[in-house]
């Protein structure tokens, strides 16, 4: 009765927590596409804590584990929109919720009118769910060290390590027949601890990050994103009086005279090693210094500014766009014209017809008033 007693109030806890980060989102009237998401997984949250109790009525489980099986598609796609300044959030997603979905009714309605059929769905629901686990875990490390703001890597990390471990343990135990944490039962403890720790970790992200991030909405508590499901500009309001000062006019050299970001595959680790500067000083400066949240728009933002010259120039009229991105620092035409897009509005072959089509004026004009801008700006 004590264990019991432990569990439903850790579950109590966690759904409380759940909901107030469902509510802040919605007090806010956040629409863009982390916001739905991160409510979504709020909310699933919640859902997974009540309906998975021990005093929960087994005779629910034919329309709560069809719910419970799509959870990891909403966790996948949360995970994609705050890690993956490039992911837009599309029809297809809703397709690959809805399919699950679909399947995990078609397991529970025929359970007992075709049990090996169920049983062979309910493995792939659970393999599918896996699968869901380790792409949002590859997601993570792919952009980790990208990331500048310090304070929202380790907590991310955190969180997405115990849903990963979390939903690969239930799923795990599905694919293997193992009855772990089944929903209704005494053994569920474990279940209830790490919910538990899920929405105090979440939680305390939407308390730390609000001073952090700069979106203007719920969704600062997950991540950038806009109303159109577009990544949103990744600078952030800047703190320039944390910042090292000589450390950021030693970094305005590098990139606006001496041009680094040319340089194929930078890293943070190679720029702080130019500057013979702990990486994570680094990271600081470009993050509270420059407002930049991100170590590849940092970059993309030079480069972009350099393409836009050459593309503006009436003697490179006749250069290839791809020739121009290469020099500017990227590796390839497909994140040049991504990033040019969402920097300009415009593809880089439309930026330069426009560009040529209007009378040409001194051609660093620009460069020099930016260089000087931010000069300026750092002191």
């Amino acid at each position: 009765m004590g264990l019991s007693a432990i569990d439903l109030g850790l579950r109590g806890a966690a759904s409380g927590v759940f909901l107030l980060i469902v509510l802040m989102v919605l007090q806010r009237r956040a629409t863009n596409q982390l916001a739905l998401l991160g409510t979504a997984m709020a909310a699933g949250g919640a859902f997974y804590a009540i309906v998975t109790a021990p005093v929960f009525p087994k005779s629910s489980l034919w329309w709560t584990l069809p719910i419970l099986s799509s959870l990891p598609a909403v966790f996948w796609l949360w995970a994609r929109a705050s890690f993956d300044d490039d992911f837009v959030l599309r029809r297809r997603h809703g397709v690959l919720w809805l399919t699950i979905l679909a399947v995990g009714f078609a397991v529970s309605l025929g359970w007992t009118t075709w049990p090996n059929l169920a049983s062979g769905g309910s493995k792939v629901l659970s393999a599918v769910a896996v699968l869901l686990a380790l792409a949002a875990a590859v997601q993570t490390v792919k952009t980790w060290r990208v990331d500048l703001v310090a304070r929202r890597r380790r907590l991310r990390l955190a969180v997405l390590a115990i849903n990963v471990v979390f939903i690969g343990v239930v799923a795990g135990a599905g694919v293997a027949a193992v009855p772990v944490a089944v929903p209704g039962e005494p053994s569920s403890l474990p279940t209830a601890i790490s919910l538990f720790v899920l929405a105090m970790l979440a939680g305390l992200g939407v308390l730390d990050l609000r001073a952090i991030v700069t979106v203007n909405d719920a969704a600062a508590a997950i991540g950038p994103g806009d109303t159109a499901g577009r990544p949103v500009t990744d600078r952030a309001p800047t703190g320039r009086g944390t910042a090292d000062p000589v450390l950021l006019r030693r970094l305005d050299h590098l990139m606006t005279v001496e041009r680094i970001y040319r340089q194929e595959g930078l890293a943070i680790g190679a720029l702080a090693a130019r500057l013979d500067v702990p990486e994570h000083r680094l990271r600081q400066a470009i993050n509270e210094g420059l407002g930049y949240r991100n170590f590849n728009a940092f970059l993309n933002h030079y480069r972009i500014e350099d393409a836009k010259l050459a593309l503006s120039d009436v003697t490179q009229r006749e250069v290839p766009v791809l020739t121009i991105a290469m020099d500017a620092g990227f590796q390839s035409i497909g994140p040049f014209n991504r990033a040019f897009k969402a920097e300009t509005g415009m593809t880089p072959t439309e930026f330069r017809r426009e560009a040529l089509s209007r009378p040409q004026t001194a051609p660093d004009a620009d460069r020099y008033f930016e260089i000087g801008q931010l000069r300026r700006e750092i002191g």
